[in-house]
Parts: C-alpha cells; structure tokens; sequence
C-alpha cells in the first residue's frame, strides 16, 4: 500500500460517524416536519445524535490542529476518521457526556485524544491544540443559534427551535466548562505551556480528575450560580429565550410529562 493511499485511509470518515450524523438528520427532519408520533423522543434523538456529533467534532478539531502542529501520529491513531470509538478514552469523550445530558440537562467536558506532545513545537501550538477542542462548540452553538441572533425564525417550527436551543445550550456549557483551567481540561492545556516546570510538575498528579473537579466545582452554590449566570448572559446575547432552552429540555425529557406551556403538535 503507498503512503498516499495509507494517508487517505487514515483520514476516511468512519461509517460509525455517518451513521450518527444520518440519525440526526432523520430525526431532525422529524422534529422539524412534526412527523413523529412522539415530538419528545424525535427531540431526544435529534438532540442527542446531534450533541455526540458535536463532541466527535471537538475531538476532530484538537487532532487536525495537532496534525498541522507537528503530530503526524494522529491519523494512525484513527483520530482524524471523526470515529467515536477511536479515542483513548471513549467512555469519558463520549458515554458519560451523553450521560450527563440525559441526568442533567448541561453539556460537560469528555476525555481528550491523546497528543504526542514532543513531535510539537512552539507554546503557541501547544496552545492552540487544547483550544481548537473548545472552539468547535462555539463554532456548532454560534450555527444553532444563527436563526435566533438572524432574527431567521419566520418559518421554524417551534418543536425544532427548542430543540436547537437546548443544544445551543449543551454547547455553550461545554465550551465554558473546558476552558476552564483545571488540570486536565482544554483550559488548563492552554496555559499549561506558558507555566514553569515547577508548576506543571506539582499539578500534573491532579490532571485525571479533571472532569470529577469540574463536577465537584458545580456543587458549591456559588460556583454553580455564577457558571449559570455567565450561561443565561451569553444565550441572551445570542438571542435565545431562556423559555425556549428550557422547553428543549423538557421535550429532550421525553420520558416525564412535558410541561403545558412547552407541547407541540
């Protein structure tokens, strides 16, 4: 096999991801042309499929800048194939964030792909490489709230704004939450390179409890009011009703009764 076909073969959507993003196209246009019998499980699944999308994106995006950054191992590693089950942590990038939406409505941190930090040079790459992860939920919640913020919603069915107000949301929590800098996370990636060793050695110990940091961090109510209040303040920004996330979730919550204000159909 030549190095050109390997290349190519390292960089092939996977069919795992098509088959996602096929789920959420189906269910989406389901949610949008009211043809499911029930809205909250159409909701559910759109929302759902669409939020591993976006994880399978975040994980992508820390790859390829890490590709251009001097990581050529990447692509044999099955990064670059938008594969969910390729990365080294699956369960953290993938299960428990889904998880963690079904229990309770926000979008939290996963696992990363793993870098090879010695084939990169420059802090400013390294930089780069953990925040590229962050800066495709902005990228997605920026494409789902474009009808909000375009004041594009003539047309739109309500069932379908919710939906795309929720995952706005699931995104914009995510992003906030990974960038901050506690060891393990993208925000702590960022700045690590710009600490001295002294530092980064002391914290390095701390880096795999990471995601267990953040959700300790939620449960101190004035760390969870402030993360909520910087949320509320940003969908407003970007035009999105907070009755319209909440009717999300709650349409997302097919399994409880959704609430008389909030039904479509």
């Amino acid at each position: 096999m030549s190095t050109t076909t390997h290349r190519h073969d390292e960089r092939r959507i996977s069919p795992v991801f098509l088959a996602i993003l096929a789920v959420m196209a189906v269910t989406g246009w389901a949610v949008w042309t009211d043809f499911a019998a029930s809205p909250g499980l159409a909701v559910f699944l759109f929302v759902a499929s669409a939020w591993i999308v976006s994880l399978c994106l975040h994980e992508y995006a820390h790859a390829r800048t890490a590709l251009h950054g001097g990581d050529i191992t990447v692509g044999a590693r099955g990064y670059l194939t938008l594969n969910p089950m390729a990365y080294t942590h699956a369960v953290l990038s993938i299960i428990l964030p889904l998880l963690f939406v079904i229990l309770g409505g926000i979008g939290l941190p996963g696992g990363a792909v793993f870098i090879d930090r010695d084939r990169v040079r420059g802090r400013w790459k390294h930089s780069l490489i953990s925040a590229a992860g962050p800066l495709a939920n902005v990228l997605f919640a920026a494409v789902c709230t474009a009808p909000f913020w375009l004041d594009a919603l003539d047309g739109v069915p309500v069932a379908f704004q919710y939906a795309l107000a929720f995952l706005a949301f699931l995104q914009v929590t995510a992003a906030i939450l990974n960038l901050l800098p506690v060891p393990g996370l993208d925000g702590y990636g960022v700045v690590e390179p710009w600490l001295s060793y002294n530092i980064r050695r002391q914290v390095e110990p701390a880096a795999p409890f990471g995601f267990f940091i953040v959700i300790g961090l939620l449960y101190i109510p004035a760390v969870n009011g402030a993360f909520f209040d910087l949320v509320d303040t940003i969908m407003q920004a970007l035009g999105v009703p907070e009755s319209s996330r909440y009717c999300g979730l709650e349409l997302f919550r097919f399994w409880r009764e959704t609430p008389e204000f909030c039904q479509v159909g």
